[in-house]
């Protein structure tokens, strides 16, 4: 009898040890709402370039007499910027003087003599033809006399100077360069694949100087080159749209960030946040979507471009409207259960 209620203790107690399987844990996530990509933005690093920028030569070589203006010093148009020794085309002035005037009073000796008769019709021609020949050259030689004192075309600012005083130049040898101290213009380089977004209308862009952060000054296409030497990309340049000069003074060399605002290629595209995809060590890219019953199923996703700061376009696997985990994707099983997180 004593055995029987031993065994009986026994088991009651194996029973009462025995725990209750504990409950599957359910791990917060995070997720968004896929939605369609529409309009895409992209950013690229720029700089502001001159509107107006130039190397002035002298169109005739001498030796340099003054160069009266400094390095960064501003001009108004019209300006004396340098000077050239002028005596040796002061000379050739004189000479092609003299010879103009002495077949001028040819011409008009002949044109009289012609009149009565005197000289045939061929001899007054050949004079015409000597004394045009000798105002050419006399007049060929007044410009270039004017041609050694070179002048601005344009207000601006000497942005640098390649020649001293007293030094000797040929003709066309940069003597200096003149910037437009304030411009519109901007510049950056495109990729191969942007190129057929710059021939598409409803392409917008937006610029944003490291001086004026939080001003997005609208701009529109100016140029573009579909030619890249280095192959790094392709120059676009832009002309920005009515900026406010009492505000915003954009100089030639200012940094600049260009938002390029498109529509997206693939229509049925959707857009998720970059911490959205999962790449595992074995191969592909996958996304997981939250169903119903809170439960995750890892998917296949075709990704397309990146875009804004933290974008990317989704071309093919995921649909308006599914529930995305967008963070914490590599810690994910498929089936687990999840709470989300408001």
């Amino acid at each position: 009898m004593r055995t029987i209620t031993v065994l009986l203790i026994t088991l009651l107690a194996g029973a009462c040890g025995r725990r209750a399987p504990a409950p599957e844990a359910v791990r917060p996530v995070k997720v968004t709402t896929a939605a369609g990509a529409g309009l895409i933005d992209k950013d690229f690093a720029g700089m502001a370039t001159p509107d107006d920028a130039v190397n002035l030569a002298f169109k005739v070589a001498g030796q340099v007499l003054d160069v009266p203006v400094a390095q960064g010093q501003s001009v108004k148009k019209g300006a004396l910027l340098a000077e050239l020794d002028p005596r040796d085309l002061e000379l050739q002035v004189a000479a092609t003087r003299s010879a103009f005037e002495e077949a001028r009073s040819q011409q008009q000796r002949m044109q009289r003599l012609l009149e009565h008769e005197a000289v045939s019709r061929q001899e007054a021609e050949a004079a015409s033809t000597r004394y045009a020949q000798a105002r050419s050259t006399y007049e060929n030689t007044l410009d270039l006399l004017k041609d050694t004192r070179l002048r601005a075309p344009f207000a601006g600012v000497v942005e640098r100077k390649y020649v001293d005083i007293f030094e000797r130049v040929q003709a066309g040898q940069s003597i200096l360069r003149l910037v437009n101290p304030v411009t519109t213009t901007v510049q950056f380089t495109l990729p191969e694949t942007g190129l057929s977004l710059l021939r598409d209308s409803s392409t917008h862009f937006t610029v944003e100087f490291d001086n004026y952060r939080g001003a997005a000054i609208p701009a529109r296409l100016k140029e573009y080159v579909e030619t890249s030497s280095d192959a790094s990309g392709f120059p676009v340049s832009l002309t920005l749209e009515n900026p406010d000069p009492a505000r915003y003074r954009i100089s030639p060399g200012m940094s600049c960030t260009i938002t390029m605002q498109s529509p997206d290629p693939v229509p049925d595209a959707v857009s998720l946040p970059v911490s959205a995809i999962y790449a595992p060590a074995e191969g592909g890219t996958y996304v997981w979507v939250v169903g119903a019953d809170d439960r995750v199923s890892r998917r296949e996703v075709k990704p397309g471009e990146l875009f804004g700061r933290d974008r990317v376009v989704i071309d093919s696997g995921v649909a308006p409207g599914d529930r995305v985990v967008t963070a914490g994707v590599y810690q994910l099983r498929e089936g687990e259960q999840v709470r989300i997180l408001k």
